[in-house]
C-alpha cells in the first residue's frame, strides 16, 4: 500500500464500519496481488531460459522451489516483523502514559 492509501484509510476513523472493512479487504487484496506479481516476475527470470510449448522438468522443479522459497522467506519476514512490533511499545500508547 502506498502512503496516500494509508493516510486516506487512517482518516476514516469515524467513517462507516462497513466502508472501513471494505477498504481493509481491498488493501489486503492489493497487497496479495502485488506479492503474486513480484513472485511470478522473480521466479520467471530465475527459472525460464527459453519459453517453449511446455515446461521441461528442470524448469518445473525450479519454479516449484522458487515459489516455496519465496513463500518461506515472506512468512519469515512477516513473523519477524510481528515479533519486533510486539516487543516495542506503540507510539500512541507511549503518549498516553
Amino acid at each position: 500500500m502506498d502512503s496516500s492509501s494509508s493516510s486516506s484509510a487512517a482518516g476514516l476513523g469515524s467513517a462507516d464500519p462497513q466502508l472501513q472493512h471494505f477498504i481493509e479487504v481491498e488493501t489486503q487484496r492489493q497487497r496479495f496481488q502485488q506479492l503474486v506479481h513480484r513472485m511470478t516476475e522473480l521466479c520467471w527470470e530465475k527459472c525460464m531460459d527459453k519459453p517453449g510449448p511446455k515446461l521441461d522438468s528442470r524448469a518445473e522443479a525450479c519454479f516449484v522451489n522458487c515459489v516455496e522459497r519465496f513463500i518461506d522467506t515472506s512468512q519469515f519476514i512477516l513473523n519477524r516483523l510481528e515479533q519486533t512490533q510486539k516487543s516495542k511499545p506503540v507510539f500512541s500508547e507511549s503518549l498516553s502514559d
